[in-house]
């Protein structure tokens, strides 16, 4: 950089980039078949900041900090990867927000050696229990307890009963294993396992009352298991990546890579709701 000129001068242009983080962001939730509402019930971030952001506008996330984690969010929930929007976010707004100093694990690492100190109070009562202990061991063992000594000395001593054993419980045995202790899926429940194969999927499933079970990302090789009462609703983001296994049993459609499903189980699936 040469003197005289400023940061922004010598600040490389990102117009010719490719489209800007919200507009990818964006393109990719409509891809996906997302509303906004489902994206901001899937990462927790409200609606307002959402379309703020697929707009640009990062005033609303109340700092760059802020600002970074929605677009790392929003862009793992619309199947994106995270990192070169998060870079591009940093080479447009002054780069990467400072580290947090260290000092408060340098006062703690100080403090720690006090805590430590020897408990002088506690060596004290040992101490003084122990002379007690030693002048009344004296006290015991004087004239009276010599002449009882020679006394058992010259006579028979007396032979000591050996203690009878306890009574030794008889061990239960162990039960043996049987084909009822092993989990078989209910009956009386609807169970689905997904598993990512080759490749990572966004998911969402909510039990039949709407309660949110699980809205993230699965990654090759990471399964889930979901169960309810009454039934199960499902969307999958990358509908082809996914092996799914519903009451126990694989369901058999064919799913695009890419492809956005929206399914439904019930007690006696798998059938597609």
């Amino acid at each position: 950089m040469s003197i005289g000129n400023s940061p922004e001068d010598d600040r490389p242009s990102l117009e010719d980039d490719g489209p800007s983080i919200g507009r990818s962001l964006r393109q990719a939730r409509t891809d996906a078949g997302l509303t906004v509402d489902e994206v901001s019930t899937s990462t927790r971030v409200r609606v307002p900041i959402v379309q703020a952001i697929e707009q640009d506008d990062f005033s609303r996330c109340g700092g760059d900090v802020y600002a970074r984690g929605h677009v790392r969010t929003l862009a793992r929930a619309v199947g994106l990867d995270p990192d070169p929007l998060v870079a591009r976010y940093d080479a447009e707004h002054g780069g990467r927000p400072s580290p947090t100093p260290a000092a408060p694990l340098f006062e703690a690492e100080r403090i720690r050696p006090e805590r430590r100190r020897p408990n002088w109070t506690a060596a004290m009562v040992a101490a003084i229990v122990a002379v007690i202990g030693f002048v009344g061991f004296t006290l015991f063992s004087g004239p009276d307890g010599a002449d009882g000594t020679k006394q058992v000395a010259e006579g028979s001593a007396p032979e000591k009963a050996s203690p009878e054993p306890p009574p030794v419980k008889p061990v239960a045995p162990k039960p043996e294993a049987s084909e009822s202790a092993i989990a078989a899926v209910p009956q009386d429940k609807v169970t689905v396992k997904l598993t990512a194969v080759d490749d990572k999927s966004w998911i969402s499933a909510k039990s039949a009352n709407g309660k949110l079970l699980f809205d993230g990302l699965l990654l090759a090789g990471e399964s889930k298991t979901f169960q309810d009462d009454e039934r199960l609703d499902l969307i999958l983001g990358n509908a082809g990546a996914i092996e799914l296994f519903v009451n126990g049993k694989k369901v058999e459609d064919e799913f695009e890579s890419g492809q956005v499903e929206r399914l439904s189980y019930a007690k006696g699936d798998p059938e597609a709701g």
